[in-house]
């Protein structure tokens, strides 16, 4: 993917992201030095920070001109950076965006502590800004993620899991964040509820895109750009798309090496595992799945007056499908 698709995001939001990451820094602080210590080490440890750009982008669409927004993206990533430290002791992750994962170098108690502190600090955060709108938001995102996480848990190790299934703790765990992304951008500016309700979907479809782009570099990607080990999933039993399409479209065999993989976890059939995947053309169907989100996530912008902000969320949505990391 040509890293130039995101030059116009990233010069638009350079200066308001800075800004974010001011907000981000300071709301950080305690003076528990290890909630210091392991928050700024998921936190500066890169990441596109696409959710926090999201809330800017959909704030900048709809025409606001204050600085709240920037409060509300550094609670979007806060959320998503909690999530990501329970998600990796659950997942017995240790790598992450090509680093060791807080749970790697601070434990699995230090990791769980952590999340709940920043999940705990984003709502302090949202009470500041004292609207109702924003904290009903955030707490039914909030709620939502935690069903996500659960429901990925029931379908590990699981080969009957439908595409259903599958997309269901997408829309869950992933895009209900993007979602309220999306949402709190307009909310923040009062625009209409068509409007809320546009930014809203597209930030749904376009999570979605993102997290199947995601499934299909488990399997496609390499360490150096994607950050994290490949085959990751399959090591974790997770029935993701391109395995649920290959048991499908495979025979019988590569069905049943499939099935047995998710079974057992771990990486003993992955070659054989990514022959089926090649050959039934798994990758390309999830790709295909991915663009036809991404799709939808533009025209849900057909709520939006034209501008600068709103090319960006194409841009972004064009990013999320076409990504190599």
């Amino acid at each position: 993917m040509p890293l130039d698709i995101l030059q116009p995001v990233q010069n638009l939001l350079a200066e308001e992201m800075r800004a974010v990451d001011e907000v981000i820094r300071a709301r950080l602080h305690s003076d528990v030095v290890l909630i210091r210590q392991v928050a700024e080490h998921i936190i500066g440890s890169g990441g596109k920070r696409m959710r926090p750009a999201l809330v800017i982008l959909a704030a900048g669409a709809c025409g606001y001109s204050g600085t709240a927004h920037y409060h509300l993206a550094a609670v979007v990533e806060f959320i998503h950076t909690a999530t990501l430290l329970h998600d990796d002791v659950v997942d017995e992750s240790n790598l992450r965006r090509g680093k060791s994962t807080a749970n790697a170098l601070f434990g699995n108690p230090a990791s769980v502590l952590v999340g709940d502190f920043l999940y705990s600090r984003a709502f302090q955060m949202m009470v500041e800004l004292q609207d109702m709108r924003v904290m009903e938001v955030l707490a039914d995102a909030t709620n939502t993620i935690a069903e996500g996480e659960v429901l990925q848990l029931l379908n590990c190790n699981d080969p009957d899991v439908t595409e259903d299934d599958y997309l269901r703790v997408i829309r869950y765990k992933t895009a209900k964040l993007f979602e309220a992304a999306g949402q709190l951008g307009a909310i923040v500016s009062h625009a209409t509820r068509e409007v809320e309700e546009g930014l809203a979907r597209y930030g749904v479809h376009l999570g979605t895109a993102f997290q199947l782009i995601d499934d299909v570099l488990d399997y496609s990607g390499d360490l150096e750009r994607t950050g994290k080990n490949i085959g990751d999933d399959l090591a974790e039993g997770k029935p993701t798309l391109p395995l649920i399409h290959a048991m499908k479209q495979g025979t019988g065999e590569q069905a049943a090496i499939i099935r047995a993989a998710i079974e057992r976890g771990g990486l003993d059939e992955f070659q054989p595992v990514l022959c089926a995947i090649d050959q039934t053309g798994a990758l390309d169907y999830a790709r295909r799945q991915a663009d036809a989100e991404s799709k939808r996530a533009v025209a849900a912008l057909d709520v939006l007056p034209r501008s600068t902000y709103r090319d960006c969320l194409i841009q972004l949505a064009s990013f999320a499908v076409t990504r190599s990391y």
